[in-house]
């Protein structure tokens, strides 16, 4: 069985605001030196949820091999290598960054075909996992979008997962409870934060990881056309927000006076 865990690198959403600078030239944001991007908290638990089935099952499954294969798979710079070691150091088996100056400011639209393409290429992938959503701009659609290209299902905001040779059951958090439902692979299912803790990687993974494979992929290599004119993202103005906050009291004879005043207030501008 071949399992493939999308992630992203984000910037770290528990560092506080005053660590980063904004880049109002370059319309970019910019961490302070010494402060290292994470891989989204979303993505860790779908890296969790596979070596849990790696573990559980890897020696059940039945098939050719009898065996699971985990690929990490993002799209990101070639600084995102050290991401990737980083999970291979958990038990993954080996990374595949895609990285081109095409693929920079991609929308979730060229993303999502992107990623489908890579997955294409690699063949023969039976369960895709990803994060609900990336815990920087919250979106969630991504995981969505690589199902809907490689035409199959998907299942999200999972909480527990398993498989039983080639049906997936899946425990997936609602508002109100829990549903259990299954669906046969290939699927995409994306994993809620109700999975539990990600393991940390113990020495002997980390000594393994330097060995084990990095691939990259270019534009060319995933037989995308290179005229890429869709799927762009353009910043027009990045800034951080003012938050000042005027009060202003409203003064009165009568709670009716008070009531009129604050009416002509809030029509003033243009509020009501």
């Amino acid at each position: 069985m071949h399992i493939v865990v999308l992630i992203k690198q984000i910037f770290d959403p528990d560092v506080a605001t005053t660590v980063f600078r904004i880049d109002e030239e370059a319309r970019a944001i910019v961490p302070l030196p010494g402060v290292s991007p994470v891989i989204s908290p979303f993505d860790e638990q779908a890296v969790e949820a596979a070596m849990r089935i790696k573990d559980a099952y890897g020696q059940k499954l039945e098939s050719e091999k009898n065996d699971v294969k985990v690929t990490i798979v993002t799209m990101a710079t070639e600084t995102a290598r050290v991401a990737i070691k980083g999970e291979l150091a958990k038990g993954a088996d080996e990374g595949l960054l895609l990285v081109d100056p095409l693929f920079e400011n991609a929308d979730a639209v060229l993303t999502a075909n992107i990623l489908a393409a890579a997955i294409r290429k690699l063949g023969d992938v039976d369960l895709i996992i990803a994060g609900r959503q990336a815990a920087d701009k919250d979106l969630g659609v991504v995981g969505l979008g690589v199902a809907q290209l490689l035409d199959i299902p998907a299942i999200t905001y999972a909480c527990d997962i398993e498989i039983d040779n080639k049906t997936v059951f899946v425990e997936r958090v609602l508002e109100d409870g829990t549903e259990k439902v299954q669906t046969q692979l290939p699927a995409l299912v994306t994993i809620s934060h109700e999975l539990g803790k990600p393991r940390y990687a113990g020495l002997r993974e980390t000594m393994r990881a330097a060995r084990k494979p990095i691939n990259a992929w270019n534009v060319s290599d995933l037989g995308i056309d290179t005229d890429i004119k869709y799927g762009r993202q353009h910043i027009e103005k990045l800034f951080i927000p003012d938050n000042k906050v005027n009060c202003e009291l409203i003064h009165g004879d009568t709670p009716d006076d008070v009531a009129f005043q604050l009416a002509t207030r809030l029509k003033e501008a243009d509020l009501i």
